[in-house]
């Protein structure tokens, strides 16, 4: 004979373990996060008012500290780790910006490639005849 007071499965202890160091932030999380923030912001607008990259590199590099700024702000202040509701929130966040990902990707290159798949003698017309029309 087994005794269930011994073997408690965790089913009358909600609330015992206190916060979940997944789900709620500590002022040092959101002074870090801030930090962060305010660096990734001050870097990108220096390199734009100072003209220090070539303006292609420029849009570049911008995208790039957004991207990080992106995570950042999903970690420090949304709290949108692994280990928050057993990670499924970060993994349908990373499939939300894979789908994204896709979707303009491919949109930019069907329009950057609609020109050379346009029908023979459409570009001529654009290009040559439409001025010369009554």
């Amino acid at each position: 004979m087994s005794d269930h007071s011994t073997h408690d499965h965790g089913h009358g202890d909600h609330g015992h373990h206190g916060h979940d160091s997944g789900s709620h932030g500590t002022m040092k999380d959101y002074t870090i996060g801030f930090i962060l923030s305010v660096i990734l912001t001050a870097i990108p607008f220096w390199l734009v008012m100072a003209k220090v990259l070539p303006p292609g590199t420029t849009g570049i590099v911008l995208l790039a500290f957004a991207g990080v700024q992106v995570v950042v702000h999903m970690i420090y202040f949304l709290h949108m780790t692994s280990k928050a509701e057993h990670g499924w929130t970060l993994m349908s966040t990373i499939f939300t910006v894979i789908v994204l990902v896709i979707m303009l990707a491919g949109s930019i290159w069907v329009m950057y490639h609609m020109n050379a798949n346009m029908m023979p003698g459409m570009e001529v017309d654009a290009v040559h005849g439409a001025h010369d029309m009554p």
